[in-house]
């Protein structure tokens, strides 16, 4: 079985190619600047990589020529789109209405459109691309995996916001999260490192990059997780500032003489480690500089790490234990730093990091000490591929 994982943002896609039997990655590509001058499309297959320079006006060319370059006689992939089995799509938001993942029909895409409201930079791309692909390639099972469908475990207790009850009855004010598909896939892959059921673990999942999330799994199931109604939730991020007094927002839009859409510009773009450092929202930009002694990237680095650990340490209350810890993301699996930092000062809690085994990068890894009463792992997340085989089950099913 092959099948081809789409994701669609607002001016670019992703896209890899996967074949089932064995989980090779066929081809993998990146389209950029849909609708914008300077369109590329870049195809990767194995260690060869092949640039097409096309203006692309919509999503709809762009997945024309996603089509063509698979096809293609010389660095295509397959004879024809009739070898591809199923259609998997990223779909950031469906609300409460789907706890998993889904066969896409009409139905599904008016769901999708309610939920526009939650995700407007998101979901719109996602359902252009769900459309073209319907259109493009009718015959073929198209699926929705959703960002947000693993956390939809959460207690009430835990996704509830204490603001009056009729603001989540009527307009569906509560805590969602995202990078579902990542803390899957990475705990998933833990359970296996550890040679156990998850159903018998508590697993605590940091997926840290420009947009970080941590979560906590018991048995198998989210429980917690902290970003929230929005990404904006949580952790300082790249450049968004996550959790804040909400009193500042007023504050700032009476005495800053700031619009709605000022102060929503300034959380979710202007703030967070490249706020903090005035460098940067690339944490490399951010630890080069702090290198060099600039105090504000070294700040930014503090409080990024600190909020990390206080999430680590409230995860760990709310299961009542912890059995294995996971960094993953471009950052958690790339940074020694972070995860060093991070870790730091919670032996009293049995978390042990050996400086010499997290020294690597990008590799899947316990790096936890032999004192460590808890397993401390590095897991490359693998998003396109959880997609996949969650496209393989409800294509089964079906």
């Amino acid at each position: 079985m092959k099948i081809l994982v789409i994701n669609c943002g607002s001016s670019s896609l992703k896209y890899q190619l996967i074949n089932m039997k064995n989980e090779e990655v066929m081809a993998k590509g990146l389209v950029e600047r849909i609708g914008i001058e300077g369109s590329v499309l870049t195809q990767k297959i194995n260690d060869s990589k092949y640039e097409i320079k096309q203006y692309m006006k919509d999503h709809k060319e762009a997945i024309k020529l996603v089509v063509e370059a698979l096809t293609h006689e010389e660095y295509g992939v397959i004879k024809n789109m009739n070898e591809i089995s199923a259609v998997g799509h990223r779909v950031v938001h469906a609300g409460e209405k789907y706890s998993s993942s889904v066969l896409i029909n009409e139905d599904v895409i008016k769901v999708l459109e309610q939920c526009v409201k939650l995700a407007p930079l998101h979901n719109p791309a996602n359902i252009v691309g769900i459309n073209v692909c319907r259109e493009l390639i009718p015959n073929i099972p198209m699926v929705a995996v959703f960002d947000t469908a693993f956390h939809q475990t959460l207690p009430d207790y835990a996704y509830i916001y204490p603001l009056p009850y009729e603001l989540y009855t009527k307009y569906a004010i509560r805590k969602y999260g995202f990078h579902g598909t990542s803390h899957k896939y990475v705990s998933d892959v833990a359970a296996q490192m550890l040679g156990k059921n998850k159903k018998d673990l508590k697993i605590i999942t940091c997926h840290l990059g420009n947009g970080a999330s941590l979560c906590a799994i018991d048995k198998g199931k989210s429980v917690d997780t902290s970003m929230g109604f929005t990404p904006l939730e949580g952790l300082a991020m790249g450049t968004r500032c996550g959790d804040i007094d909400s009193a500042i927002i007023p504050f700032l839009m009476k005495t800053g003489e700031l619009t709605i859409d000022n102060v929503d510009n300034l959380l979710n773009k202007e703030s967070g480690v490249l706020g903090i450092s005035g460098v940067s929202s690339d944490f490399r930009d951010i630890e080069e500089a702090a290198s060099r002694g600039n105090k504000r990237a070294e700040l930014a680095l503090e409080v990024f790490c600190y909020r990390v650990k206080k999430f680590i340490g409230a995860y760990i209350a709310a299961m009542g234990g912890v059995d294995c810890i996971v960094f993953t993301a471009g950052l958690g699996e790339n940074s020694p730093e972070t995860r060093e930092k991070v870790c730091e000062n919670l032996e009293f809690m049995g978390i042990n990091v050996d400086k010499e085994k997290n020294k690597i990068r990008g590799k899947a890894m316990d790096i936890s000490s032999k004192e460590s009463r808890v397993k401390v792992f590095v897991i490359p997340t693998n998003e396109e591929l959880m997609i996949a085989k969650e496209t393989k089950t409800i294509v089964e099913i079906k």
